[in-house]
């Protein structure tokens, strides 16, 4: 398939000594063709400018010819991240201007100003870049209709980053909504990273309409260099996550290095390691950190100075992982286990952002399992193998949202609705029963609330249609709606006005006049808490830095599995570092090793109490959920348990009496009624109760005027929660609680299948001390409400003792006290 491209781009490219691609050709020849397209393309190869090419094609004086220019709204561009719409714009407006064609291009989000944002639905550019949540704001406008009537395109970027998830569930109910309103417009789809290209294709398309989604895959890059950093004469740390022990080969890169890239896995993290390296900057060279809870002017200032190759190194987050183009990064560093090999790929694209040059990445384990999660991601990229979240039904919540928004806009039919709805593959399932359900909590907030006004925000009138049961539920609507749901989050700002940024409320309310604590990289004082802000002044003092909440980054099944590979591929261990391999070795000697097909238990004594290690595999919070699953069971059983920890790999069980027979407590059927039981009578329901509620719009967060507090917030949902549990408990909002629960918070998924390896092939081993691969876990009894990488220094000197006992074999002197 091929399609002419116009001379004004072809001249363009080949002033740039460019050629046109042949993924971006044919993603203009899709176009053409009246169709719907997904790209698959490494980073570098220009996918964005290829999901645009139709759209600057159809400004061209060629294309154009006598025929009028296109008027109004014409692309919508979806982007994951702020900070990605405003590098698009950057990027786009060059050629545009070079072409010297008639393109208006701006961006909208949640940092555009309100006059701009109005200004926009009166008068839109020709391309609007912007986000799933600015999307669905601007379709819960009456204007909505006249603004999107002459909508061509909608090109999604990065669309793995959220189409599995309720971001995605939004996005396609958005794209089901546009498509109504503009039958003829065209989708594109965007990604470097996704691992079932079939699959994205049909979320892309509407619901039946498969065919119709010409997939593309994009010309083969150049293999990215991917090298782990080791410690220059000490040994791979037994513990720990912020791999502080870098720091001076960390910095010692950046000055060699034109621009470095530094990413971390938390907001505390790059706090933490921003500061590391900063105390090492004895050259005073230009380091930058990013990270969403900064201000946006700080955010802006820091894109600025690495779009123009000011600064020499930026520490960031997950911030800036997705498709932001700085060419003159030459190196990207990941601070800690990448978790995923997509995830890994994505970042490595950052550097040397060109298709013909190979992009450089660093990744710098922090302990011994990390270093095993560091080879498999390496390995993984250099096969070309990807992972990622499989799609599942869409989120109840999130459709009650839409359906208010569409509320807000215009009276509707609801059958007519429900066909729109049916049109986008998360609803594609939903049938009359639940579509009634969501209506009547939207119109009454339930069965069991229904006595109350304020939860009466649609009704049905006599001609059939539902509309909004006082205008003023718009504006509410518009005031709270949104997936995204940190934590409730305070206003840094100094006494003149100016803001830093935000910290979570449940770190401001510990926080007294004259702490300090440290924050974009300033040492700041306490003055006061005030309305919801907190007044601070610089300091010299030493500052502790800020925590946040937050789920983990999940480690992926693919990568898990290569790991556990890797442990039992004992010929593959002379690549290793020698006292990583001698800690298979001892491993191996004195226990067994977890494989990919087996669960390992190891039982020992240690400090007076009985321990069981169980080496899962399956991710943080699936183990938290089989730890408290499994100290509620022990109880049962009179093993008088006495706590549990977990990281990734692992979990860690401690008890006064021994386990001598761990079957009974994996049995599958724990996940019947005592995981029912556990989960709601626990905090993991009422959280996720929580969030759904505000999600679908029961619980407001923001007043004219006035926002709610984090502990109001609390207060208010625990109080409907407890009488929908008593007086309605298969209401839609519990379901969907119950949906996340088992999904997202407990990871249910990963450990019925993990239940179901134990019922298979169980390895039990009773020893008399603690194991060599146990030590990791071990280490961190004690520290888990610790923020990671605080402890750091205290963590490997408990290690080192814990590692002591644990590779001493008979006959066989210590690590330690080998030669190399």
């Amino acid at each position: 398939m091929v399609s002419a491209v116009p001379p004004e781009i072809a001249d363009w490219f080949s002033g740039r000594g460019w050629r046109v691609r042949r993924h971006q050709a044919e993603m203009l020849a899709a176009s053409d063709a009246g169709k719907h397209a997904m790209l698959v393309a490494d980073t570098g190869a220009g996918k964005t400018l290829a999901g645009f090419l139709p759209t600057l094609a159809a400004f061209t004086p060629s294309r154009i010819a006598d025929g009028a220019r296109p008027e109004g709204l014409h692309t919508l561009y979806i982007s994951p991240l702020k900070a990605l719409a405003h590098d698009v714009q950057r990027n786009l407006v060059t050629p545009v201007e070079e072409m010297g064609l008639d393109i208006r291009v701006e961006t909208r989000s949640g940092d555009t100003s309100s006059d701009k944002k109005r200004r926009q639905r009166s008068k839109p550019p020709n391309v609007l870049l912007t986000t799933p949540e600015s999307l669905s704001l601007l379709l819960s406008y009456p204007e909505s209709f006249d603004l999107f009537a002459g909508l061509k395109r909608v090109v999604v970027d990065e669309v793995h980053a959220f189409a599995t998830q309720k971001r995605g569930d939004m996005l396609a109910l958005s794209l089901s909504r546009l498509q109504a309103i503009a039958p003829s417009m065209q989708r594109a789809a965007l990604s470097a990273t996704v691992a079932d290209p079939e699959a994205f294709q049909g979320w892309v398309a509407p619901w039946g309409d498969i065919d119709q989604v010409e997939l593309v895959i994009g010309e083969e890059g150049a293999e990215p260099q991917v090298e782990i950093l080791l410690p220059d004469e000490e040994r791979v740390p037994w513990g720990g996550h912020a791999a502080t022990w870098s720091i001076p080969q960390l910095y010692g890169r950046i000055r060699k290095n034109r621009t470095t890239l530094v990413f971390t896995n938390t907001r505390f993290l790059a706090e933490y390691i921003f500061q590391h390296l900063w105390d090492a900057n004895h050259d005073n060279l230009p380091i930058g950190i990013h990270h969403g809870s900064l201000s946006k002017e700080a955010r802006r200032k820091v894109e600025a100075a690495m779009a123009a190759g000011e600064l020499r190194a930026l520490v960031c987050t997950a911030s800036l992982d997705l498709g932001v183009d700085w060419g003159d990064i030459d190196l990207v560093v990941q601070m800690g286990a990448p978790k995923g090999s997509s995830r890994l790929l994505q970042r490595i694209g950052r550097a040397n952002h060109r298709l013909d040059s190979p992009s450089r990445a660093l990744l710098v384990p922090g302990n011994r399992f990390e270093f095993l999660e560091a080879t498999a991601a390496r390995d993984a990229v250099k096969e070309g193998m990807r992972d990622g979240e499989d799609f599942r039904p869409g989120g109840l919540d999130v459709l009650a949202q839409h359906v208010m928004a569409c509320a807000c806009a215009a009276p509707f039919d609801e059958a007519a609705l429900l066909r729109e709805i049916r049109s986008c593959l998360p609803y594609a399932g939903v049938d009359e029963s639940v579509w009634g359900r969501v209506l009547e909590f939207v119109a009454t907030g339930g069965y069991a609330l229904r006595a109350y006004d304020k939860f009466k925000r649609i009704t049905k009138d006599g001609d059939g249609l539902w509309r909004l049961s006082h205008p003023e539920h718009a504006h509410r609507h518009r005031m709270n709606a949104g997936i995204i749901l940190d934590a409730e989050m305070l206003e840094v700002r100094f006494r003149n006005g100016r803001s830093l940024g935000k910290v979570e409320e449940r770190f401001a309310a510990s926080l007294r006049p004259g702490d300090t604590f440290q924050f974009s990289g300033v040492n700041v004082e306490v003055e006061q808490l005030k309305d919801m802000e907190l007044i601070v002044r610089a300091s010299a003092k030493s500052a502790m830095i800020p925590s946040y909440g937050g789920l983990r980054l999940p480690l992926t099944t693919h990568l898990a599995d290569r790991v556990r590979t890797m442990l039992t591929d004992r010929a593959g261990w002379a690549r290793f570092p020698d006292d990583v391999r001698e800690w298979l070795e001892v491993q191996d000697w004195r226990s067994h090793l977890p494989g990919p097909d087996n669960l390992l238990v190891e039982s020992f004594p240690h400090a007076k109490r009985h321990y069981t290690v169980y080496y899962t595999f399956v991710g943080w919070n699936a183990n938290q959920s089989l730890g408290m699953l499994i100290t509620k069971r022990m109880d049962e059983m009179g093993l008088m348990p006495g706590g549990f920890v977990a990281n990734d790999y692992s979990l860690a069980v401690w008890g006064l009496k021994p386990v001598t027979d761990p079957a009974p407590l994996l049995s599958p059927d724990i996940l019947t009624e005592e995981f029912i039981d556990w989960v709601q009578d626990s905090h993991l329901l009422r959280r996720a109760f929580r969030e759904v509620a505000v999600i679908g719009g029961l619980v407001e967060r923001q007043h004219p005027g006035k926002r709610k507090t984090g502990r109001q917030v609390t207060f208010s949902t625990d109080l409907i929660y407890d009488v929908l549990r008593k007086y309605e408990p298969d209401h839609v909002l519990i379901e969907a609680a119950w949906a996340d629960a088992r999904a997202r918070m407990t990871d249910i998924g990963r450990l019925g299948d993990l239940l179901d390896t134990a019922a298979e092939k169980l390895d039990f081993v009773e020893l008399d001390r603690v194991s060599p691969l146990a030590v990791p876990v071990m280490v961190m009894i004690g520290r888990e409400s610790v923020p990671q990488g605080a402890q750091d220094d205290e963590l490997l000197l408990e290690a080192e003792s814990l590692a002591g006992a644990a590779m001493r074999v008979d006959g066989v002197p210590e690590e330690s006290d080998r030669s190399n």
